[in-house]
């Protein structure tokens, strides 16, 4: 019995030795070059911010608004319609369809990891996400609601919401209000974040992208990308001219539209065709790629977006590296939110 209990203890022993040399050797494999990309990946790029709690009364409340289809003029559509967080916050669709089915103009961008940027919408006329809250539900192609009484009329109707809205907005007399209605699908969606390979690669460890991502990267930043697609979405942080080296974009998208973008809300001509730069994060998922929704390869949009903007023509080499890096910026879903 003795006998056995000893080597027992001698069996953990080698366990816990041999686990302490794999994580040695572990942390040996990250190489000189590794930690020199890293180094330089942190001067432009940064994790993920901290998100929202999703157990807050606001948070859960803007849950339950985000998939609400009665807030909608056919009662069929809610946020979650276009922008369907399974789906990593997008439908696929060129445009999206509305609620008699006209199409809309631009293309549904993602709600995931949209919290942190400068401004809303591609043409950037919010400056954050509860005052981009407010215009789907009531535009005319979109959710098609007539008036934000008509949204209040039916949260104040329902007994659930009267308590959500409550327990959300203690301080406030009467809580169910259209900005706070916008202020609980912020909150939410300020929950919405998801982690990916880059963001363990920027906190140094070096093993979770493959070579060819890491080739990918070093030619992001070399290339150029840099310029517009930087900080922690890696886009998300600037208006910019589509088309900065060779354009007008329409004749490269073939778009069927040309849309002016920040033009058409300013009038000034040195604004025409100017956008929002998107965040990279699930760029993989999130086709089809540009304002329009006209490209639906990521491979043909990075080339055309390389041309555009930096006036550089990529290999098809090249251009798989750089495809490879970006699926590093591929995260989780979060499962509460869904």
């Amino acid at each position: 019995m003795k006998n056995s209990n000893f080597l027992s203890i001698v069996f953990m022993l080698a366990i816990l030795i041999s686990s302490c040399n794999s994580q040695s050797s572990k942390k040996e494999t990250v190489t000189e070059t590794d930690k020199a990309l890293i180094e330089t990946a942190n001067r432009y790029f940064a994790t993920l911010p901290e998100p929202g709690d999703p157990n807050t009364p606001q948070a859960i409340l803007g849950k339950k608004l985000y998939y609400d289809t009665r807030l909608s003029a056919n009662g069929e559509m809610s946020c979650n319609t276009c922008h369907p967080i399974a789906n990593y916050g997008v439908d696929n669709l060129p445009t999206s369809p509305g609620h008699d089915g006209t199409l809309g103009t631009r293309n549904s961008p993602t709600t995931l990891n949209a919290w942190f940027h400068t401004a809303q919408f591609w043409d950037g006329r919010s400056p954050d996400l509860a005052d981009q809250a407010k215009g789907p539900v009531l535009n005319p192609i979109e959710m098609g609601m007539k008036s934000a009484e008509d949204v209040i009329g039916i949260m104040q109707a329902d007994e659930e919401y009267q308590q959500l809205f409550a327990e959300a907005f203690p301080q406030d007399e009467e809580p169910i209000t259209f900005d706070r209605f916008a202020d609980a699908i912020a909150a939410f969606e300020g929950t919405l974040a998801t982690p990916a390979a880059f963001d363990s690669f920027l906190n140094g460890e070096a093993d979770v992208m493959t070579d060819d991502q890491k080739e990918g990267l070093s030619l992001f930043i070399e290339t150029g990308c840099i310029t517009c697609h930087i900080g922690p979405g890696l886009g998300g942080t600037m208006m910019q001219r589509f088309g900065v080296v060779n354009g007008p974009y329409y004749e490269y998208t073939k778009s069927e539209r040309q849309d002016k973008g920040l033009a058409a809300i300013t009038g000034k001509e040195g604004d025409e065709f100017v956008f929002k730069t998107p965040s990279l994060r699930n760029i993989e998922k999130t086709a089809p790629y540009f304002h329009d929704g006209s490209i639906e390869s990521l491979d043909e949009a990075v080339k055309i977006m390389a041309y555009m903007q930096l006036g550089r023509e990529l290999s098809d080499e090249q251009t798989n590296k750089l495809v490879e890096f970006l699926k590093s910026l591929t995260g989780k879903i979060p499962e509460y939110a869904l």
